[in-house]
């Protein structure tokens, strides 16, 4: 089935939209995304609406059978122009959540795996799924924030266009009405599509008032699609970032973790701190822009730490698949004790000690504040308590019981520290940074040969606690964990020890103590 693109211009008929057919440059060039033409998003779309047509085919036929209307909205057909494909897929419709669920249920009792959820039904959201595909339907809606409340009053609306109208921005207020395909584009979000440029369909102020966590979305799909930001968006951005605080913890997280975890956070990061936002939601960021490195290299430490992220990601194919939100994050906050830290020294040098562990301390507060599980912090704190220790190594100087202790205290995040080590090395002296890259290349051969000669991974003495408990005739106490700490401290500086000689050496010690 064809389809039909309607562009239409912005809703207040100021015409800063004007479309052809011709190639329309992007401003930023170095951008992940290729310039757009009318006839590239045609070609895009056409092919993703017939990857998708059996089920938004179906699903229009459902509705529109039963009086009501239904269009493919947001995120998906944005992608859709993107040639990037979607198996979850949003729609909106004029039917209300009982009609909705009502027609899901149908629809998903063709697949004996199909289900239906409704927790979103407050909002006018039902969920389905059938086979690989996940819908979810939200009745046209218009959701209002009042200044001093943190969740939005939610209006059921009785059109597309004002459905529209509402979301965030203008790449994000597109849709398909179905079944006939029709690409209905109101404000504009074709080209601002094709220029990489994020405005809203409305004014930015009334669109930020209605919801403040628009301006963290803002930074998150800048980050997220390499967008330039509209400068009256970013203009409304700084004058109404006081707004954010009204938005709960929980929802300022979800949106820093996307950011972070995207192909591009140093572009997010930067509006956060350029417009204020990064004061009210992460202040520890901004405050770097004040410190001067130790080095000299850089401009300041907050060039270092956006410079470090990036080297953390080129570093991420260590870790796993995909993006470590753990690591990247360690790496963002891995200096924020900087600034609490700074002393002056006479011959015009700036020292930061123990900025390790000041800047744990800062990042845990921040965590909690923003609602993170207690797993993530004590990762992220371990990490930044912990960046610092390979420097004592020297040029390899450390013993094997000092190699033994570096990944007895990093434990499960040892991969991630590797990672960290790595990326902190920002100096432009490309003979100092490979020197610390060859001494650390030599302390990770260490580790690794250590590993393979006495199972590090699970370093533990030879005894266990019920062991120790019969050696030393003791009931269950503090003393057993003494004893348990003592044999660890052996193994680490001894190197592997059999059960009768972890048993001499723990009479030994028990007797001396009596």
């Amino acid at each position: 089935m064809a389809s039909r693109i309607s562009v239409g211009r912005d809703a207040l008929g100021l015409g800063r939209h004007a479309l052809d057919s011709s190639l329309v440059s992007a401003a930023d060039p170095s951008a992940p995304l290729p310039s757009l033409t009318v006839a590239d998003v045609q070609r895009s779309v056409t092919a993703e609406l017939d990857r998708i047509g059996p089920v938004i085919d179906e699903l229009g036929a459902l509705f529109a059978e039963a009086g009501h209307e239904l269009a493919l909205v947001g995120g998906p057909v944005r992608d859709a122009m993107l040639g990037r494909h979607h198996n979850d897929l949003d729609f909106t419709t004029s039917a209300r959540p009982d009609d909705t669920e009502r027609l899901l249920k149908r629809w998903a009792r063709q697949d004996p795996s199909g289900a239906t959820w409704d927790m979103g039904r407050d909002f006018g959201t039902i969920g389905c799924r059938r086979g690989p595909w996940q819908v979810e339907v939200t009745t046209y809606r218009s959701e209002v924030y009042d200044p001093t409340s943190r969740k939005p009053d939610v209006d059921f609306g009785d059109s597309l266009a004002g459905d529209l109208v509402r979301r965030d921005f203008t790449v994000n207020a597109m849709a398909v009405r179905l079944p006939g395909r029709e690409v209905v584009d109101l404000y504009g979000g074709v080209v601002d599509l094709a220029t990489r440029t994020l405005r809203t369909p409305g004014t930015p102020e009334a669109s930020f008032s209605d919801d403040p966590l628009r301006m963290m979305r803002a930074a998150r799909f800048a980050a997220q699609l390499g967008f330039t930001v509209a400068p009256e968006v970013v203009a409304a951005m700084t004058e109404m970032a006081e707004r954010i605080t009204i938005i709960s913890a929980e929802r300022v997280r979800d949106e820093l973790v996307k950011l972070v975890c995207a192909p591009y956070p140093r572009l997010g990061l930067t509006l956060l701190v350029d417009t204020g936002l990064a004061d009210r939601v992460l202040p520890e960021l901004p405050a770097l822009r004040l410190e001067r490195d130790e080095h000299h290299r850089h401009k300041d430490v907050y060039e270092h730490t956006l410079t470090v992220l990036e080297q953390t990601m080129d570093l991420e194919p260590r870790l796993g698949d995909g993006p470590d939100f753990v690591a990247r994050f360690a790496a963002l906050m891995h200096d924020v004790g900087k600034p609490r830290t700074r002393k002056f020294v006479g011959d015009g040098s700036v020292t930061f000690h123990h900025h390790d562990v000041v800047g744990a301390k800062l990042t845990r507060k921040r965590m909690q504040a923003l609602k993170f599980s207690n797993a993530e912090i004590d990762a992220v704190c371990q990490l930044v308590e912990q960046h610092l220790r390979f420097h004592g190594y020297g040029s390899g100087e450390w013993t094997d019981s000092a190699v033994r202790r570096y990944v007895r205290d990093a434990g499960e995040q040892l991969d991630r520290l590797h990672v960290l080590t790595r990326a902190d090395c920002t100096t432009r002296n490309r003979k100092k940074a490979e020197r610390l890259a060859r001494t650390y290349d030599s302390l990770e051969e260490r580790i690794a040969r250590l590993s393979e000669q006495e199972e590090l991974d699970s370093l533990r003495p030879a005894l266990d606690g019920n062991q120790i408990m019969e050696i030393l005739g003791l009931r269950p106490g503090r003393e057993v964990g003494e004893a348990y700490r003592f044999l660890l401290e052996q193994r680490i500086e001894s190197g592997p020890m059999s059960e009768q000689e972890a048993e001499a050496v723990l009479r030994a010690w028990w007797a001396e103590r009596r």
